[in-house]
């Protein structure tokens, strides 16, 4: 496809504007990340699309919300302003788990942080209906999507309502927004009003009344939000009745009820025609920021994925802390291998390409295909998953499209070396009875360290966590090691935990922390429990229920003991040493605390006396790592000081 006249992104000013020979934007999509120009980017990605189609699409992107006057740069669209507050949520982009500001932000200028504000699409919605009180408002993106319902708000600590209320727009699109955007752009240009687009697949309106129909046959009631205030329990079954509705051909029109008004959640939009997903990554994306940051040296977050490529969207394996399957569901959907090698082919011919592919990934990397070939006719099973708590018998395991896709791109012309970086799925991988994939996966596909993340050790927090027990990681390491001896290569496996997730006790962390020594690990990837919405983790979180079963689940919200579950995990940290001996002592477990082998740390003033038999020079204790420990109090509001950047989701 032929590149627009003119200047060669999408404008995001008046002088770009005219430099295409355009007087007015059919679209402006509003943003809290800076504008690159690269597929990976939803802003991009639909600006693109849009553009393929004929629409004039102009970008304000970060914009100065204090005033109104960044919001007016592009003057009125003729058909609508599309809002988003980025590809990450807006307050966990800006808070870490403490609830302290973050200094930096990869996806503005220069790695700055707070160049968006809180809670950011619903800051941008407002201002730009001060500035244009007549013009169509759309919501999409990662945080509208995920808070679409009512939501717990972990940086209020209190139950939202849907966000299409509080912005006081006129649509919603959840997931992958593609086809709505399609659809509501083909209406809209066609003259219908806003008002009209009440039965588009994927989107959320308001009305006045329930839709025509049977309730639980073509509908579900949600519980009122008032209620759920009053009752959490109410907020673990709602979300139980969400999550089991976000399949396009068995999930239902969702209503929740405000007052005399509806929040309708349509049902979820189709998946991409094969077309459609081929052609979406090969648009005329210029796959790097907008020239005006280049004197802050450009935008952090294309580092990453610049020379990686999306291979699949979706995923079934049902971790519940993530909100991939609220957000894009849990059928997969591949881009077939010739649209994959002609995105790599455009990679090769980037000036600063090396070589080297960094990823041909997706939300797992090595899930290509559906789970099973039922869900392609039937849907997804609303109340069983894939691979937990075993896996289904009617599970596809089959890596040979993936491996053969792999050996397609290694052998083109210019291409080093092709990595996977992007999550693999240990459980899936050892289902395979063919191990050809696990072989050239060890072979060509990492560089020295394969990382993976087994997220804990204790079977009881794996069960909350929607993960395999322990013994199916032991499995995979030992076949993981079997086959590096085999082919001569001393490689590693950097483990991912995660602390304080429900469920975990400090005897969790404990037994995590006697793996860890064991096993000569090092906690590299740590991660502080963090409560998003969209996801069943934080339904444990608000209600203290697991809504699978609805029975009780231990949640800690004790901030000290979170930094001592935290500090387990890091023990050899000298500075973790006093958390470490007060969790040790509180959980009654003295006994790590000394100078053996075993011990986790040294005594500390003031402390009980170690056993006899404890050695002071034992050469075996514990060395220093470079990672701290976060120490915060619980706060109302964030500190102003700022915290360790987060890894992910």
């Amino acid at each position: 496809m032929k590149q627009a006249k003119g200047f060669p992104f999408l404008p995001m000013n008046r002088e770009e504007m005219n430099a295409k020979g355009w007087d007015q934007c059919d679209f402006i999509l509003v943003t809290g990340d800076a504008y690159v120009d690269h597929p990976s980017f939803g802003t991009a990605l639909i600006g693109r699309l849009l553009e393929s189609r004929g629409y004039k699409v102009g970008i304000i992107a970060q914009p100065d919300w204090k005033t109104n006057d960044d919001f007016t740069v592009l003057g009125k669209p003729r058909l609508a302003f599309l809002v988003s507050g980025g590809a990450m949520d807006s307050m966990v982009n800006n808070y870490t788990v403490r609830r302290r500001p973050r200094r930096e932000d990869v996806f503005s200028p220069g790695g700055k942080g707070g160049m968006r504000p809180d809670r950011a699409t619903l800051v941008y919605s407002t201002k730009v209906r001060e500035s244009y009180k007549d013009v169509p408002i759309i919501l999409g993106g990662l945080e509208a999507s995920l808070r679409r319902l009512a939501h717990y708000d972990y940086w209020s600590n209190k139950l939202r309502g849907s966000m299409l209320l509080d912005a006081k727009a006129d649509l919603l699109v959840y997931g992958m927004g593609e086809n709505q955007t399609l659809e509501i752009a083909k209406r809209l240009d066609a003259g219908e009003p806003i008002s009209s687009l009440t039965d588009i697949r994927g989107t959320v309106f308001v009305a006045k009344q329930l839709p025509d129909g049977e309730p639980n046959r073509d509908y579900i009631v949600l519980p009122d939000p008032e209620e759920i205030r009053k009752d959490h329990r109410l907020f673990a079954k709602s979300f139980m009745v969400q999550q089991s509705n976000t399949d396009p051909i068995v999930g239902k029109v969702l209503c929740e009820p405000y007052g005399n008004r509806w929040v309708i959640q349509n049902s979820p939009s189709h998946a991409l025609t094969e077309n459609l997903i081929d052609e979406v990554p090969l648009l005329p994306y210029m796959r790097t920021w907008h020239p005006r940051y280049d004197k802050e040296g450009g935008v952090p977050s294309i580092q990453e994925v610049k020379f990686s490529i999306t291979q699949s969207r979706g995923c079934f394996g049902g971790c519940s802390f993530c909100a991939i399957t609220f957000h894009q569901g849990r059928r997969i959907q591949g881009r077939s291998q010739e649209s994959i090698i002609e995105e790599a082919k455009i990679l090769t011919k980037l000036p600063d390409f090396k070589g080297y592919i960094h990823d041909v990934g997706g939300p797992t990397a090595n899930f290509r295909i559906p789970s099973c070939e039922k869900q392609i006719t039937k849907g997804i099973c609303p109340q069983k998953q894939c691979l937990f708590p075993k896996p289904c018998p009617n599970l596809n395991v089959d890596h040979s499209d993936y491996l053969s896709l792999l050996v397609k791109l290694r052998n083109l012309p210019g291409v080093k070396k092709v990595f996977i970086r992007s999550g693999i799925r240990f459980d899936y991988l050892l289902q395979d009875k063919n191990e050809k994939f696990f072989k050239e996966l060890c072979e060509h596909h990492i560089s020295g360290r394969l990382k993976i993340a087994p997220e804990h050790i204790d079977d009881a927090v794996l069960a909350a966590m929607g993960k395999p027990g322990s013994s199916v990681y032991e499995s995979f390491i030992r076949k993981y090691a079997q086959i590096n001896k085999q082919l001569g290569k001393p490689q590693q496996v950097v483990p991912y935990f995660i602390s304080s997730h429900p469920g975990s006790t400090l005897s969790s962390a404990i037994a995590l922390a006697e793996y860890m020594r064991d096993h000569n690990i090092d906690a590299e990837q740590v991660q502080d429990y963090y409560p998003t919405p969209g996801t069943l983790s934080t339904a444990m979180y608000f209600s203290g229920l697991d809504p699978r079963t609805m029975t009780p689940i231990f949640v800690c919200r004790d901030e000290r003991e979170k930094n001592m579950q935290r500090a387990l995990l890091q023990y050899r940290n000298p500075e973790n040493a006093r958390l470490v001996h007060e969790a040790l002592t509180k959980a009654g477990r003295t006994d790590l605390i000394g100078f053996s082998p075993k011990c986790l740390v040294k005594p500390v003033r003031g402390g009980p006396k170690t056993a006899k038999s404890e050695q002071p020079n034992d050469p075996n204790r514990g060395t220093k790592l470079t990672h701290k420990a976060a120490k915060s109090d619980w706060r109302d509001k964030p500190k102003t000081d700022g915290g360790p950047k987060k890894r992910r989701r």
